[in-house]
Formats: C-alpha cells, structure tokens, sequence
C-alpha cells in the first residue's frame, strides 16, 4: 500500500432494505484519528458500524461521514403523530389566541409544520440488516475515498523525494566546505601571528596544535553522517506506505537537530548560507507530512 493523504472524499449510493441511501465521507489533516458520523434520526443504532468502517481504512485525520435516507419509496413506511407535543403547542397557540385577542385559524396543515410533529419510519426496521448495508455502502465510498487519497499521497511522495534530493546536495556542500573553513582559520592564525611578531620564524607546530583544536570544535562530520542516515530512513519509510506521518513527525525533529547543530558549529558565510537552506527545505518536509496520513 502507498502513501495516503490525509484529504479526500468519497461517495456511494445504493438501496437498503428498500430506502435509498447515499453515503459521503471526506476528511482533513489532523493529529489522530477523529471519526464524526452523521445519520438521520431514527438510525442512530449503525453509527458504531459506520465507525468501525472507517477504522479500517483510516488511521489519523478528521473524518466527516453524511448518511441520508430517502424513504420515499419504501413501501412499508409509516407515518407518526407526535400527540403530546401536537397537544402541546395546540394548547400553547389557543392561550396565544385568548390572551391576545388573536383569530384561532388553526388547520391540520398549519400544526403539522412544527418541528417533529410528524415523523416517516420504516416499520419494524431489521436494524442488524440495515447496520450491515449501511456498512457495505459505506465501505464502497471509503473505496473511492482511499483512491483519491493514494492520488493525493504520491504527488506528496514526489514532492518529499525531490527535497530528500536536494538536502543531500546541501550535506555535500557542508562536507567539501569544512575542511577550507580549518585551512582558512590556518591561514589567518598565522597572518595575525606574523603581524604581531613581526617575524616570520612562526613556532609552525603551535599552529597546527591550535588548528586541530578549531578542527575538533568545528567539526560536523558526525552530523551531516546523521543527516545522510535519516535521509536513508526517511527513504524506507515512505516506501514502507501509510500510515507514515506520525513517525515521520518525529524523524523531522531529527533533521532540524543535525541542521541546527551545524549552524552553531560553522565559522563562515558560504556554510551558513547552505545551512539556511538545509533548514528551509527540511521545514518544506515537515508541512508536507503533515498532510500524510
């Protein structure tokens, strides 16, 4: 299994137990796995079904699932009468008309419009059977739903690969520019000495006691080995597939340590350039896991 982004949308339709049902999910990034399941009134008993099969796709992100039901064909519908609040408000318009002095123009079609007073239920549901379909329906959304995300996640893939590319580039450059930067240091400690001595006969074994130390300080060889190391591991990850964001979250935490290890260390402007850069394209990393799942 690939890579999966954390956003996509996915729908069916199909016929359950004699209702049209249509069923749509689409979700966005987020830290875990958050599951909101919204059905009509009435079946309320699938929401633990329709849960269970997401779970079984989805491992982190919001996920947002619309059920709606069309009973209009159903032959073995049935229509209720909510008597106590129709009694309710007929009571509560008559104390408004008396109290008032209003006309009392009540009529079966004007109360039937409040809220709830009506009600259209499939007789005797078999709620195990509707569960069951309601899941198969569901799992036949989620099934567009995975392609758009595979889709989503290799331009992901390319991208995080592109950038992989570039950050070895950029650990290369720290390599072959560490070794000028101690001669560098060489040549200056030994055009101060000069100038302060005014001699020439420089104690050369000092200066190269004194360059070793700058040498230790200023090394970033164990970094940039490091670096090419969660390069590799990145690598394997993203071949390895979802669910692959929460690992690399702390990966990248790794990256940026290495990189800014190496700022502290480096003593001229052309490492420091590359170090800015190593970071911007480990940051470019970090925003696009963040939309994998």
């Amino acid at each position: 299994m690939g890579l999966r982004s954390m956003t996509g949308y996915g729908g069916a339709k199909g016929v359950v137990e004699g209702l049209s049902i249509t069923a749509e999910l689409r979700s966005v990034n987020n830290r875990y796995l958050d599951i909101s399941v919204r059905l009509p009134r009435g079946f309320l008993f699938a929401e633990d079904a329709v849960k269970s099969a997401v779970q079984r796709h989805v491992s982190r992100g919001k996920v947002d699932v619309f059920v709606t039901v069309d009973a209009s064909m159903a032959a073995d519908t049935v229509v209720r009468v909510n008597e106590p609040l129709l009694r309710a408000y007929v009571d509560a318009l008559r104390d408004l008309s008396a109290r008032y002095d209003l006309p009392d123009d009540m009529t079966v079609m004007s109360v039937t419009r409040f809220a709830d007073i009506l009600s259209v239920e499939k007789a005797e549901a078999d709620q195990d059977a509707l569960s069951a379909g309601l899941a198969a329906l569901v799992e036949s959304a989620l099934a567009e739903y995975d392609q758009m995300r595979l889709r989503e996640g290799e331009k992901l893939r390319e991208d995080v690969e592109q950038r992989l590319r570039t950050i070895e580039r950029l650990v290369s450059a720290v390599e072959a520019a560490a070794p000028q930067t101690v001669a560098d240091y060489q040549a200056r400690l030994r055009q101060k000495m000069e100038a302060v001595l005014a001699a020439t006969d420089i104690d050369d074994a000092r200066i190269v006691a004194e360059a070793a130390i700058f040498a230790d300080r200023v090394a970033v060889d164990e970094e940039t080995v490091r670096l090419r190391s969660h390069i590799a591991q990145m690598r394997q990850m993203l071949d390895g597939g979802s669910p692959f964001g929460r690992k690399a979250d702390f990966l990248i935490q790794e990256f940026n340590r290495e990189a800014n290890t190496i700022g502290s260390k480096c003593q001229n402007a052309d490492i420091a350039r590359v170090v800015v850069d190593l970071k911007s394209e480990i940051e470019k990393i970090r925003e696009q896991i963040q939309n994998i799942e």
